[in-house]
Parts: structure tokens; sequence; C-alpha cells
């Protein structure tokens, strides 16, 4: 089978742009990606499009990915569209890798594109709830109203019922974070270190949404979501669009002037019925993205974790078994998880801070691994990166989300 390398990247500042639409921002990634590459749109043989709520908030349903490309003159190739909630960038990545090492094409496009703001903030809120198991969702919440209050964990009372204006994935976060909290001795300014580092690192790079750092007391103050979370912890609405584009190892040596970044690891997986102490679906899927790559959480550089909150950080750090769990907090508390640390955690500035419009976060992580690890992050680079992970998280059902996507990058 055909090694996969990925020969360009390209994506747009996330952020909130009421003039864009989902097409615009695609056609923009796409061409920085073509850019990268040095490649025409006649060289790719292949496209994975990811978007999700596209057809909510204008009825674009069905052929997402065709009605973008046709409009760049991109047609002929087949095109997959892919919802995956906010795994399906990296799930179109997935299918790229997949149909190369197949050696179904040669050269593929994965593509993703959302957007999330709208004037009814209400509406924009409700699409989040898509994203979860929709006939049973009011036996969801009272699970998690449930399961939290066998915690011990003292909630303020206004933050108590679950949403209140916000997305309910916050209260699953929240409900999660209270887990842990009970569990290990865990605590809010754990939490807000992680977002104050999230912060810094995203103060560094030009295309994150939010740009200005924090101090972990300024974290800690800011305005309450869901307890332990503060806006300052939790992921923007956004929109925005990232690419990538990937070839095998024959197509490669065609090419002049690429810097390839080769794909280690790519594994695609769903959540079990396990209850919040069972084991957890990116433990399993990392175990399995380190045993295709032939290595451990131990020789990983850098990595790129799914922070739709600092929880999220919190836990995918001792999903990937970067330490032991229950240790997550403590770790990012001893700035191992900084640029400059051991084992720096989100160097983008994570979902908190480059932002979170779902279609097009897990290529953005891409984006930032073969960034680093082409030596070109800048105030932001981490130094001798070599190997790098990517872990992209999507949708949610019962303790855990619906779908995962893990992948290992390494500078050849």
């Amino acid at each position: 089978m055909q090694d996969v390398y990925v020969i360009g990247v390209g994506m747009i500042r996330f952020g909130k742009y009421p003039d864009e639409t989902v097409r615009t921002m695609a056609e923009k990634a796409v061409k920085l990606a073509l850019d990268d590459s040095r490649l025409d749109r006649k060289d790719l043989q292949a496209a994975f499009f990811s978007n999700t709520f596209w057809g909510m908030f204008t009825q674009q349903h069905s052929i997402r990915g065709q009605v973008v490309l046709r409009g760049m003159g991109i047609d002929k190739i087949p095109v997959t569209n892919v919802e995956n909630a906010c795994a399906g960038a990296a799930t179109a990545l997935h299918l790229a890798y997949v149909g190369i090492k197949a050696e179904m094409f040669d050269c593929a496009l994965a593509l993703g594109s959302e957007k999330i703001t709208c004037p009814d903030k209400i509406r924009s809120m409700q699409a989040y709830a898509s994203c979860m198991d929709m006939e049973n969702l009011q036996s969801h919440i009272q699970m998690i109203m449930e399961v939290g209050k066998s915690f011990n964990v003292e909630i303020p009372e206004d933050q108590s019922a679950p949403g209140q204006g916000r997305s309910i994935f916050m209260d699953a976060y929240a409900m999660g974070a209270r887990w842990h909290m009970d569990r290990f001795g865990t605590t809010q300014k754990h939490l807000a270190v992680i977002a104050s580092k999230n912060h810094t690192h995203g103060s560094l790079n030009p295309l994150s949404q939010y740009q200005n750092p924090m101090t972990v007391e300024e974290v800690m103050n800011d305005k309450p979501v869901a307890y332990p979370l503060t806006r300052a912890m939790c992921a923007p609405i956004g929109d925005g669009a990232s690419a990538a584009i990937v070839c095998s190892e024959s197509y490669l040596k065609k090419l002049d002037h690429v810097r390839p970044v080769k794909v280690l690891a790519s594994v695609l997986g769903q959540g079990s019925d396990r209850d919040i102490d069972g084991e957890d679906i990116g433990a399993r899927l990392s175990r399995e993205a380190y045993a295709k790559a032939g290595l451990g959480p131990e020789d990983m550089d850098l990595a790129e974790l799914h922070d739709a909150t600092a929880y999220g950080e919190l836990h995918q750090t001792e999903a990937m078994g970067f330490c032991p769990l229950g240790e997550g907090g403590r770790l990012a508390e001893s700035g191992a998880t900084t640029i400059g640390g051991r084992k720096p955690i989100n160097t983008s500035g994570g979902l908190e801070c480059r932002g979170h419009p779902i279609g097009a976060s897990g290529l953005a992580q891409i984006y930032e691994l073969v960034t680093q690890l082409r030596g070109e992050a800048g105030k932001r680079q981490v130094q001798q990166a070599r190997i790098a992970l990517a872990e992209n998280g999507g949708g949610n059902i019962g303790v855990e989300e619906a779908a995962m996507a893990i992948h290992i990058l390494r500078k050849p």
C-alpha cells in the first residue's frame, strides 16, 4: 500500500463573517491549499467535503461539496460529502487517506467549511443539539442532571440548570469536569490554567479567532457558563474554512518544490454505551493510532486536541496517554503543555481561541501541525518538532463523543 503525504494546507482566519458564505470561505481555503502545494485544480483526482449546518441555515443539503467545487471549476472528479459533527473535517482527511492507501487515486482534497454565526443566536445554539440523539434529547439532558447529582462538587445556584442560552455541549462538558473534580481533586483553577495557556498561544497565531492573552485570574473571573466553566474556557461561535491536499508516495516523487508531511496513522471510530467510569473512546483509538504508527505517546512532540472547553483538553491529554488518568490539570499547571514545555498542546490556541466552526476544525488542526512540522510557525514554533498528533471528536451520545478521528504526522 502507498504511503500518504500532506503536500498542501490552507485555512482562513476563523471568526464572524456576516458577508461570507460556506461557499466563499471554502473557495478561499482551497485556493490557499493549491497555492501551498503548487498544484492546479485539474491535478485533484477526488474530493471530500465536510459541513454540518449549511442545510439547517440555508437549505443547501445533499450535494454541498459539488456545489462548492463546481463553482470553482473543479468538476468531473468524485466528490464525497462528509457529515460527522465536529469530527467531520478529520473524517474527510481519513477518507482521502484510505482512498490513497487503497490506490483508488493518487491526489485528493479534504475540505471543511462552516458558517454558524446567525442573527438569531438561539438558532445557532439549537443547531448544536442536532449533534446528539435528537429522539432522546430530553432523556439525555435528564441523564446529565441525574449523573451530576452524584458528584461531591458544590455548584453555584445560577449555574445548576442546563441549556440556559448556551449549547447543550457546555453542560455535557461541565458534567465531565465535575466528574473529574470529584474523582481526582481537579480544581477550577486547573481549567483556568489550560484556558490561559491557550489564550497565550492564540495571541501568537494570526489565524486565531481570539488573539487576546488572558491571565488565570481573568479566566476564572470571566462570565460563568456552566460550572466550573467560564466563557474564556469555552470555544466561541464562529465561521471558517480549512483544507488539505494529500497524495501518494509515487505521486510525490513527480513533484518539485513541495514540503511534504507524512501521515503515519489515521484512525476513525465511534463511542460506546459505557458508564462514566468506563474506558474512553480517545484512550481506545489513540492506542490504535500509536500501534499503526509504531510509536507511543512519549514520541509525540506536540498535539492539537479537541478542546471545545478547557476540560476537553484536560480529558484528551489523559486519554492520549500524555499523563496518567487524573493528572491532566497538574500537568498543565506544571507548564509542560505550554510552548517551550515538554509536551506543547494546542499551539494554535485550540478550539477555545482559534475557534470552532465545527465542519472545518479538524483540518485546522492539521494546518497547525503541518505548519509546525515544516518549521514555519513563527513565534509559536515548537523547536525540533518531528512528530505530532491531532485528535478531533464529534457529537455526543451517552457520556462520550459519538465520533472521533486521530491522525499522527511526521516530518520526513
